[in-house]
């Protein structure tokens, strides 16, 4: 009789392998989701900030803050920034309106867009002052505890 050693792998083996990547993966993808979503959302906190930047702008040569927004009226997308974060060309994930404006104030929103990555994330906003909100729990205000900052 020849004695043989069999070579490869047994199928307890294979669904051993099988199961131990499940489990990492079950572990990282909501760990990954949760981080991109974080990056989005910093993004946009970003572009509201260059936002102000752009507002500032527009009293300095105007002396108002009125009429930034598109067709001259005080409120609505803005003619003097972009209308969507990020700012650049990639996949847009928030829109960006002046939601108050007047001669001497203003409140600049970024809202998740209706079906992105980031919807249901809840706003943020920044003021001439730069008071910051965040309304973390989506419920249409920035009056709870901890949405005073981002």
């Amino acid at each position: 009789m020849k004695n043989t050693t069999s070579k490869g792998f047994t199928l307890i083996e294979l669904m051993i392998v099988v199961a131990i990547i499940g489990i990492l993966a079950a572990i990282a993808y909501p760990a990954y989701t949760q981080h991109m979503a974080k990056a989005r959302r910093a993004d946009a906190e970003g572009a509201l900030m260059s936002f102000a930047n752009a507002m500032e702008r527009y009293f300095t040569t105007n002396g108002t803050y009125t009429a930034a927004a598109a067709g001259g009226a005080d409120t609505g997308a803005p003619t003097i920034f972009a209308t969507q974060a990020p700012v650049d060309g990639s996949t847009k994930y928030y829109n960006l309106t002046i939601t108050a404006a007047t001669d001497t104030t203003y409140t600049l929103r970024a809202t998740p867009i209706s079906g992105s990555a980031q919807d249901g994330d809840g706003y943020l906003e920044l003021n001439q002052a730069g008071a910051r909100g965040w309304d973390r729990n989506n419920d249409g205000d920035t009056a709870d505890a901890n949405e005073n900052s981002w």
